[in-house]
């Protein structure tokens, strides 16, 4: 892949077997390449955390998620005057992807490259549905994993105290970090541990201690994952460091299976963990989160290409299984996505419309451009993971008529109808959440206060990784399972530093004050806090709570200083648990 190898002349074989080898070839040395890449960028996170560097932290994010597709258009443009016309004709695909798999077989990250064969192959045809002739269908966990490398977690038996056992997990980390208090990290975790032994079993006793040994790092922190077992039942164990100004401590201790799941959420940005056989990894944390669906956990660790293929391979396993149809998603229709689901099923589906009603004034490449914007962007827990895909195909008689009609008559430019078979050319998939307008409507009052707390948070949360939602209507954030609040609503989101944040000029005179319209002259990028509260739609106890403790983000003041935080380069502390597990020091 290098400028050197791209500029010397090649003659290449004119048998049509030794050009599908050659380009088989060529798809592993570019996956290899890949592959090498990603390993070198996230090899950086250990030292990026020992010397504090979030910035470069950061930037590692962003060079790695525009990895694939750099590597992936540089192959596309090689293959081209190799292989001439067949790069068009599927025929020509059958050998290479035979070639390919023998290339690959055995391999520690067979499912990786089967995937990345896969992309290649939809890159240049925009295959519709799924071609079994040249793409790899085959579920990945039935590959054996290789001799070599040993086990990706240690067992630590239960023969010295729980003490000593933390003590062991700790002294495994680099040696050269320099920590703030270990031992009183060693005292306080093992007594959370114990404490936990006790609330699940009775007695503060287990059998063993397993620890994945890849730390996993992301934004300010790393982690550890693991488990306590106790006889065949089993407890997650999640310690979060952070490296602060005195030196590296254990910030909290995380021992359920729903701060486990939060900490590998899908609204969070993906790890930097260095692993060479990553389904050990995925297999490892299926045993602390055993809800989350596998896509998710290799999105979580880097692997988002594999984490779509995962994907799609569940939503087709899930319709041979089910019966039920797609449906409207529950709650107001939106101006810019048709939105569907499946009762069954937890994800939702959503389609740029062809045109937009007013008030929106934007087109569908901005809209495009806005999801872009936030997978490659921090998302801190608060933005919704959203997978892009096209050319997919279903039953057309799954889809409800009043979807159908929908569809057809708002976004006949995404959809195609091909005798039974729908086939929708573009569509983001995202998990499903309630909508925190559907919520609060359902909830108890005390549920509904702490949903509308969170509501600010997560717009502080957003402010503070340079995120300005735009629309901050209830409808546009959603509630997960774990009761947090997140925003999926991206057509009106921009970057906090590109806003300007202005206070209301007071009126004159009676006629300015009673017109409709604004007196004074207001550009496309002005923003007036104060009038966020006339669109939040809270009324009575629930205005009151916000306001008690979220009324600063009316203020212009409130956003123009977390503008300056932005242009100071800070990266704001954002705890992917609650401040009641962050240990005391």
């Amino acid at each position: 892949m290098s400028g050197k190898t791209d500029a010397r002349p090649v003659s290449f074989p004119r048998e049509e077997g030794a050009v599908a080898r050659l380009c088989a070839t060529l798809i592993r040395a570019a996956f290899d390449f890949y592959r090498e890449e990603f390993s070198r960028i996230t090899r950086r996170a250990p030292e990026r955390f020992e010397r504090r560097d979030w910035s470069g932290i950061q930037s590692d994010a962003v060079e790695r998620l525009d990895l694939y597709g750099r590597v992936l258009s540089r192959l596309v443009e090689q293959l081209h005057p190799l292989v001439g016309e067949r790069i068009r004709d599927r025929r020509f695909w059958v050998p290479v992807k035979k070639s390919f798999a023998g290339l690959v077989e055995g391999a520690p990250h067979l499912e990786l490259a089967e995937t990345f064969f896969n992309s290649v192959t939809r890159r240049i045809f925009e295959t519709v549905g799924v071609d079994e002739s040249m793409e790899f269908v085959a579920r990945d966990f039935e590959y054996a994993d290789p001799d070599e490398g040993g086990p990706v977690h240690v067992e630590l038996g239960a023969g010295a105290s729980t003490g000593e056992l933390i003590g062991r997990i700790l002294g495994a980390l680099p040696s050269r970090w320099r920590w703030e208090d270990r031992a009183r990290d060693e005292r306080l975790v093992a007594g959370a541990v114990d404490a936990r032994c006790r609330e699940k079993w009775g007695e503060a006793g287990f059998d063993g201690i397993d620890v994945l040994t890849p730390v996993f790092y992301r934004r300010k922190g790393a982690y550890l994952f693991g488990r306590i077992r106790r006889g065949g039942r089993s407890v997650p164990l999640v310690l979060a460091l952070l490296h602060a100004d005195r030196g590296v401590r254990v910030d909290a201790v995380l021992l359920t299976e729903n701060e486990a799941s939060i900490v590998l959420s899908f609204t969070r940005s993906y790890f930097h963990v260095e692993t060479p056989v990553p389904r050990q990894v995925v297999r490892f944390l299926q045993l602390i989160v055993p809800l989350k669906p596998i896509a998710e956990l290799y999105i979580a660790i880097g692997y988002n290409k594999h984490g779509k293929t995962e994907m799609y391979r569940g939503l087709m396993d899930h319709l041979a299984g089910s019966t039920d149809g797609f449906v409207l998603a529950p709650g107001e229709a939106g101006l810019v996505m048709v939105v569907f689901t499946l009762a069954s099923y937890d994800v939702v589906f959503k389609v740029i419309r062809d045109r937009f009603a007013p008030p929106k004034a934007t087109t569908r490449a901005e809209v495009k451009e806005k999801y872009d914007l936030v997978f490659r962007h921090d998302r801190a827990g608060r933005l919704v993971d959203a997978q892009e895909f096209e050319h997919l195909s279903f039953a057309k008689d799954r889809f409800s008529e009043d979807l159908l009609a929908e569809l057809l008559r708002s976004a006949a430019e995404s959809v195609a109808i091909d005798g039974e078979t729908l086939t929708i050319h573009h569509v983001y998939l995202e998990r499903r959440v309630t909508p925190l307008n559907l919520y609060l409507a359902q909830a108890t009052s005390d549920e509904a206060r702490e949903a509308v707390l969170d509501y600010g948070q997560t717009v502080r949360d957003l402010a503070a990784t340079n995120i300005f939602p735009g629309d901050l209507l209830l409808k546009n954030f959603g509630v997960t399972r774990h009761r947090r609040v997140i925003f999926y609503d991206y057509d009106e989101l921009c970057l906090l530093s590109d806003c300007r944040f202005r206070e209301m000029p007071a009126p004159s005179d009676n006629d300015e004050e009673m017109s409709a319209e604004p007196w004074f002259y207001v550009a496309p990028n002005d923003i007036f806090p104060e009038e966020f509260l006339t669109f939040m739609g809270l009324h009575g106890a629930l205005r009151e709570a916000f306001l008690g403790e979220h009324a600063e983000i009316l203020t212009p003041e409130f956003w123009r200083r977390m503008q300056r935080q932005m242009e100071q380069g800070a990266l704001v502390d954002i705890f992917p648990y609650s401040a009641s597990r962050r240990l005391p020091g």
